[in-house]
């Protein structure tokens, strides 16, 4: 790469972001779908054996493979320069590479990808280099984890039967649906590194659905399940086998008393795991209720609960730490943390401290000293960070102290307009705390009354915490910046608040989940926080399940609902929906058919199905649904729509995404369920909705003109008012970085420095130029003294850059390229340059008449055309860039300028 494309990139490659006149310096940018859906997040983080690396999984947008992807990156815990430690990107294809795990000795990582339908097992050194394919596979594997000191386990199928066979050479791609003579098996698999080979460490019959293996590699314990059907019915439960590897033998563990086993953990002396399980009233169908932690002891062959002295249960994952667990405790909105200390058959708990952090700390990974620790912190008002910290258990308690910051991300939320939010409590259905996360509309005015929107979590038992949040499914900061409350409720049925509060609505379905949303409107209206003739409703999944049924039982109430993949037909659902059975089972008491109060069928399936009760709904309704949904199955989006669409009652919109599953995953179909949703919200509560020209090209001439009129200031002059100056505007290269000119300076600038300066009517706008090189450095020095910023012509560095991307864009800018209407060559110039001659007037356009230049986020205009423009070199006077005279010539490493036609460009130190 040549000196000059190094500047270019030093100097505009990076992002730009648009900084107004100096009184708006400080003015932070609002929200768009793009914002959200370009944010990126750490999937995973891994220590290396001896706690010096840390190897974490990105996940960031691909626009060319309209999805998530995600790179594998190394940090090295050395010392760290302002919090942050050094870093390096290990992957960076638009494949994904993901489930790194380092090998015993820490000098390899071994790592799963999509590359080869994910039929490789890869690898790299820690010191770098190109990654490699260790093994191949006759079909893909998964779960990847140490073995050992010489191997690695995985998941994988035997490959395809002869049935399978056969049926593929026919074509034949019918599906026999729980098809249980032809239900596979995945096993796992030992893959020994030095003798390059894999071997079968289990016969299962049934498909495996969670394994560990102890750090010794001489145990391991799995999950199966065993049938087709297990997803709807949760019928036969998982079967739970302790497998000793040295003798090769296996038995049945935890057959009964245990709801889901899961998140097997072994200790370090090898002589047992953790575990955790769901209690519940209705353990048969899997029901909702809180997670206990257990112990399974090798010896005794037995488990054992522990105590978390704790009511609410466990409240995300837990870390063993030796043969200790550090665990997250359930505690409503908030996190809640606590050590327990392993002595014998007891456990000591230890409150955990965390400096002020802990009701929002989640930890991640313990490394394997039991001392340093990866966890990540936010709250709903600070986006997501990823900290390096220490864990300290003392005799009384434990402490978690921040050392570092092991990853920045997001930086284009750093100036986001983020607004107060708070926990809000109020009182439920049955006399209980309620409670919910409010967010503020950006710059709240106390006594003012502003609109609501119910932004409503699916499950029905999901919970919303003090958290960040900002989804293409769930987007409060961008409600809040268009002027609304934005209340996120935890009604009843919610996880979190203990198994009461999760169960109450088993049988009672709809019944306390409304009076506690509404409950929670009315204190806000009461308040004045909220006008009570300006509420929306909106959720997905189960949320937009609660939002039909308010926009039923309360038909007056709302302005507009965003309802996403919720059902409305209960009787449907039973059969269509790949948990139907359970779910229905659990919420609803039964089967539809089942005796039910006298009936001869259950009647809570008719009676709440919003279905049946359309005629009622008056509220303007948009619905979205995924094509291959098997939650909510698609078809319940239809009969939402036809019934609103037949009633003519309310205006109706039904949005349906081919090919996804429950959860969108496409990021056009994401970007496009905001883009209709805030549409919707903008013309039945917000007021200010302005339909789509679907004439007018965003690329068009007429864009550029609207563009140039929309960034001109006072009068239609470019640049920006200042103490009844006009001065130009500048774009910031980076932060903290330098800033340049938006436009030239024009002629309607320069008169503010220069009375005398005098130009035709008209071309206030135009470039300045015909001025010398003094006058523009004369220029920058009373910009400077007029604004108290250093304000200066480019110097040699900066403008080799932009001459590169003069010379890149110059041909489409006004330059003699421009005016000859064909590809020019270096052979026509001369002859063409004699026609110009006959020209009376001048080629010289208003500044920005040509299509930007589009750097990062935002535009510079004339860049490669209209005038030369000059810079410093060596004190002397230079020029960069051409006039709407010159020649572009790519095969030309020089600059052919005619001085007569420059103007000059500001830069800002």
């Amino acid at each position: 790469m040549n000196r000059k494309i190094r500047s270019l990139l030093l100097l505009l490659c990076a992002p730009l972001v648009a900084v107004y006149a100096q009184e708006q310096k400080e003015k932070l940018s609002g929200w768009s779908p793009e914002d959200i859906i370009k944010q990126e997040y750490v999937a995973s983080m891994e220590f290396s054996p001896d706690g010096r690396l840390v190897v974490w999984e990105k996940k960031r947008p691909s626009t060319e493979k309209d999805k998530m992807v995600s790179d594998l990156y190394l940090t090295r815990l050395g010392e760290n320069k302002e919090g942050q430690y050094a870093t390096v990107q290990l992957t960076r294809t638009e494949e994904s590479d993901f489930s790194p795990i380092f090998s015993a000795q820490g000098d390899l990582i071994y790592f799963l990808s999509s590359r080869d339908e994910g039929k490789k097992l890869w690898a790299m050194s820690i010191w770098g280099g190109e990654a490699y394919a260790v093994d191949s596979f006759a079909t893909s594997i998964g779960n990847i984890q140490r073995l050992g000191n010489h191997s690695i386990a995985f998941i994988a199928e035997e490959g395809k039967s002869l049935y399978e066979q056969m049926l593929e050479k026919k074509k034949d791609n019918v599906m026999v649906i729980e098809d249980t003579a032809h239900f596979k098996a995945n096993r796992i698999f030992a893959y020994d590194l030095k003798e390059k080979r894999a071997r079968r460490l289990t016969d299962n019959r049934f498909p495996i659905n969670e394994y560990a293996v102890s750090r010794d590699g001489n145990w391991m314990v799995s999950s199966h399940v065993g049938s087709p059907h297990y997803g709807a019915d949760a019928q036969p439960k998982n079967k739970v086998y302790l497998w000793n590897l040295l003798s090769g033998d296996k038995k049945e563990i935890l057959a009964k008393d245990y709801q889901t086993p899961n998140s097997f953990a072994f200790t370090e002396d090898n002589k047992g795991f953790y575990f955790s399980s769901v209690q519940s009233s209705d353990p048969e169908w899997n029901g909702a209720g809180v997670d206990l932690l257990h112990y399974f002891d090798l010896a005794e062959s037995q488990a054992k609960k522990v105590n978390l002295q704790w009511d609410w249960g466990l409240g995300g994952n837990f870390q063993v730490v030796g043969n200790d667990v550090l665990a997250v405790l359930a505690n409503g909105p908030l996190k809640k943390l606590a050590y327990y200390q392993k002595n014998g058959q007891e456990w000591k708990v230890k409150a955990v401290e965390a400096e002020g952090k802990g009701s929002h700390l989640n930890p991640a990974n313990v490394a394997l000293n039991g001392k340093d620790l990866l966890y990540i912190y936010s709250t709903a008002s600070t986006p997501t960070q990823y900290l390096k910290g220490q864990l300290a258990v003392n005799r009384k308690d434990a402490r978690i102290t921040q050392q570092g910051e092991l990853v920045k991300l997001n930086a284009h939320l750093a100036n986001k307009k983020i607004g107060r939010t708070e926990v809000m409590r109020w009182t439920g259905a049955l006399g209980e705390e309620v409670t919910g996360i409010l967010y503020y509309p950006y710059n709240y005015q106390k006594g003012r009354a502003y609109p609501l929107m119910l932004a409503i979590h699916g499950g029905p038992s999901g919970v919303d915490q003090d958290q960040w949040k900002a989804s293409w499914a769930y987007y409060p900061h961008l409600l809040a910046e268009k002027g609304a409350f934005v209340l996120m409720p935890n009604y009843h049925g919610s996880s979190h608040h203990g198994q009461e509060f999760v169960e109450s609505i088993k049988g009672h379905y709809y019944e306390y989940e409304l009076t506690d949303i509404l409950n929670g409107t009315r204190k806000l209206i009461d308040e004045g926080k909220v006008d009570e003739d300006s509420l929306g409703v909106m959720g997905w999944s189960n949320g937009a399940i609660l939002t039909t049924m308010l926009t039923v039982q309360h038909p007056d109430m709302f302005k507009v609902a965003a309802p996403g993949a919720g059902d409305v037909n209960w009787t449907s659902d039973y059969g269509t929906c790949e948990f139907g059975v359970s779910f229905d089972q659990s919420y609803f008491g039964g089967a539809p058919w089942d005796n039910l109060n006298g009936k001869t069928y259950n009647e809570n399936y008719v009676l709440k199905s919003p279905l049946f009760e359309m005629e009622k709904v008056k509220t303007p309704t948009i619905i979205f649904h995924g094509s291959e949904d098997r939650a909510v199955p698609r078809d319940q989006g239809w009969e939402y729509y036809r019934s609103l669409q037949q009633l003519k009652q309310a205006p109706v919109r039904f949005l349906w995404f081919p090919g996804q599953p429950h959860s969108l995953q496409k990021l056009t179909h994401q970007v496009r369920k905001m883009e209709e949703e805030i549409a919707w919200f903008d013309r039945y509560l917000f007021g200010d909705y302005e339909p789509d020209n679907e004439a007018f090209s965003p690329e068009s001439p007429l864009a550029q003109l609207l563009e140039k009129e929309k960034s001109a200031r006072h009068q239609h002059l470019l640049g920006v008012w200042k103490d009844n100056l006009l001065l130009p505007e500048v774009l910031a290269v980076k932060k903290d970085s330098l800033q340049i000119g938006r436009y030239e300076v024009t002629n309607a600038q320069f008169r503010f420095f220069k009375p005398s300066h005098t130009f035709a009517a008209g071309e206030d706008n135009y470039p300045v130029h015909n001025v010398s090189f003094e006058e523009a450095l004369a220029y920058t020095q009373w910009l400077s003294e007029k604004t108290g910023q250093q304000y200066r012509l480019p110097n040699s560095r900066e403008a080799a850059g932009l001459q590169e991307k003069a010379r890149e864009t110059g041909s489409n800018e006004n330059t003699l390229n421009y005016w000859a209407g064909y590809a020019l060559t270096y052979d026509d110039v001369a002859e063409l340059r004699q026609k110009l001659k006959e020209v009376k007037g001048s080629l010289i356009k208003e500044a920005g008449s040509f299509k930007p230049l589009v750097l990062g986020e935002t535009k510079v205009y004339d860049l490669g055309g209209n005038v030369a423009e000059y810079y410093q070199k060596d004190g002397k006077a230079a020029t960069y860039g051409y006039s709407a005279y010159d020649f572009v010539d790519a095969s030309s490493a020089e600059s052919k300028t005619t001085p007569e036609h420059t103007g000059f460009r500001v830069v800002r130190d």
